[in-house]
């Protein structure tokens, strides 16, 4: 045991200590070899809120929001009126309890076909949502590739709210930049 133990203690000073020494020196000499690279972010969040395709999609989706809306509301309104019928025809006893039962039963299943279209809608939405939200990310990132020449830079990092990058400074920002470039070339698209 002795043994083993100097073993692994040995293998632990090699691998850890040794490592480093390793690390170090392939540190300096990718430093002396390698030319300065090109290092630049965009504010995503600023890019997609501000990006004209953005807007766009989300007045679309916004729209078909709305009239999902008012689809809800109009099959909610016709569920309420067939419970309010129901129970003012029950507590007027107009209704035999076998068709009260029926009726009950109609209501049940209209409520459940309520909340399946209401599911269906959100579900539906909120597919569209990161459709478009992909869509928008793809459109940046084929820019910024079709137009690396512009650009010039070897890393263009993407910075988020709650991303990985959590500082950068200010003079690598060319958020304002890409911004528009996108921004036209969007327009120049849509036309």
């Amino acid at each position: 045991f002795a043994v083993l133990f100097l073993a692994v203690a040995g293998l632990y000073v090699l691998h850890f200590l040794g490592g480093k020494n390793k690390e170090a020196t392939g540190q300096k000499e990718a430093g002396e070899q390698a030319a300065p690279m090109g290092i630049a972010y965009v504010n995503i969040d600023t890019v997609i809120l501000k990006f004209d395709m953005f807007l766009d999609r989300r007045e679309v989706i916004m729209a078909k929001q709305k009239n999902a809306e008012a689809e809800l509301t109009n099959k909610g309104s016709q569920y309420e009126r067939g419970v309010k019928d129901f129970q003012e025809k029950v507590n007027k006893g107009l209704v035999t309890r076998a068709t009260a039962a029926e009726m009950e039963q109609a209501l049940v299943k209209q409520q459940q076909e309520l909340v399946n279209l209401r599911d269906k809608l959100q579900s539906n939405l909120m597919e569209e949502e990161q459709v478009m939200n992909r869509q928008v990310l793809e459109y940046i990132t084929k820019f910024l590739e079709d137009n690396k020449a512009d650009y010039n830079y070897t890393y263009i990092f993407g910075r988020s709210f709650g991303g990985n990058l959590l500082y950068a400074n200010n003079a690598f920002d060319i958020t304002q930049k890409v911004l528009d470039a996108i921004n036209k070339k969007y327009q120049t698209e849509k036309k």
